[in-house]
């Protein structure tokens, strides 16, 4: 058996693909996997750490603006489209696969278009709850559209082609109970966890906050625990914090460069302050976390504030945009909800409520049942 999955852009869309082809690959021993992305792409990276080939198609995306700059980009990016499509038929008569599934970013749609075209069982999963530019193309011609919320099903021309599959989550993150998790941790007192981070796009803003929001923490006695990552943002953040005379680590409070153990932590937490992305958006839900979203204003589309909308529509989540986390505005809803635990509880039944169990279990079969 031949797998192709064709994904890129972001770890939301890369991380889906990688689970899938663990998957094919535990079931049916000897299968072949093969992976195509877009030139320059973090999927270049991703995908070889995981030990699976990948190739790639010259792919770009469209600005949605009439400058003459963007103009140009986009005539650019049909000159692309065009050379895309023979790179894409080059790699399925050499790869000559048996399935292929796209789990988003612009190097999907050339090849499961094609694919789609010469009968080849094809699929799209799409991990936010609203569709990229790519997916709507691509359901208009794959037999199957897989989506993470049942209330995507609704922007879809054929809700009868979408099945609600929920998206993967990687095991590390069912690996632990809270208690097991705090254990882990090293934590020996009763206070609740705060887990904030804020990604690559646009976390200098939100980082610049969070200067504010630790000494607000540091002042009042550090009432919780809370572990930050800073990402790059580490270095002025920490001399900022030691400028201000700010000693953390005995209270409790961490800033991190980078959370390495991140399921761990995850599992540990009672809140997590974060983005919305569809990879963060999936984890959030498969463990049951409450979250307060503050979506990245940076992101096509406007993506990860429909996603925290789902969420927060549900009652599953606290939605507060960027703009709106002025002053204290994000302390006292985090601090809100840290003290206010039957709050954070129908929180935690609302995200359990909207999990797909077993996701990575869903989409193999429904990827099985098309190839029948």
């Amino acid at each position: 058996m031949n797998v192709l999955f064709t994904c890129g852009g972001t770890a939301g869309h890369v991380n889906p693909a990688v689970a899938l082809a663990h998957i094919f690959q535990e079931k049916h021993p000897g299968c072949r996997i093969f992976f195509v992305g877009a030139d320059g792409g973090m999927e270049n990276k991703l995908v070889p750490k995981e030990g699976y080939q990948i190739r790639t198609v010259t792919i770009t995306n469209f600005h949605r603006s009439f400058k003459p700059a963007d103009i140009a980009h986009n005539l650019g990016t049909l000159a692309n489209m065009h050379k895309s499509q023979k790179q894409a038929r080059a790699i399925l008569d050499e790869f000559k696969p048996d399935l292929v599934v796209g789990t988003g970013g612009y190097a999907s749609y050339p090849v499961v278009n094609e694919a789609a075209h010469r009968s080849i069982p094809t699929a799209v999963h799409e991990s936010n709850a609203v569709p990229g530019l790519t997916t709507k193309a691509l359901s208009k011609v794959v037999d199957r559209v897989m989506v993470g919320f049942e209330e995507s099903r609704e922007h879809y021309d054929d809700p009868g082609k979408v099945v609600v599959t929920g998206t993967p989550v990687r095991g590390d993150f069912f690996k632990y109970t809270r208690e097991e998790a705090r254990s882990r941790l090293g934590f020996t007192d009763d206070r609740p966890l705060l887990l904030s981070y804020w990604g690559s796009l646009g976390a200098e803003v939100m980082n610049q906050k969070m200067v504010d929001f630790i000494a607000k923490e540091c002042y009042e006695g550090a009432p919780w625990r809370h572990i930050h990552g800073a990402g790059r943002d580490f270095p002025w953040m920490q001399e900022e914090l030691l400028r201000r005379g700010l000693k953390l680590g005995d209270n409790g409070i961490e800033v991190r460069e980078y959370i390495y153990d991140m399921p761990l932590v995850m599992c540990a937490a009672d809140l997590v302050l974060c983005r919305a992305g569809a990879s963060t958006i999936s984890e959030l839900t498969a463990i049951a976390k409450p979250a307060v979203l503050v979506p990245s204003p940076n992101v096509t589309n406007n993506h990860q504030e429909k996603n925290a909308r789902v969420l927060a529509g549900q009652g599953a989540g606290v939605l507060l945009r960027e703009a709106d986390c002025v002053e204290n505005t994000l302390y006292d809803e985090a601090a809100l909800l840290l003290r206010e635990r039957d709050r954070r509880e129908k929180m935690v039944s609302a995200l359990r409520a909207m999990a797909v169990p077993n996701a990575a279990e869903k989409i193999y079969e429904t990827l099985r049942e098309i190839m029948r």
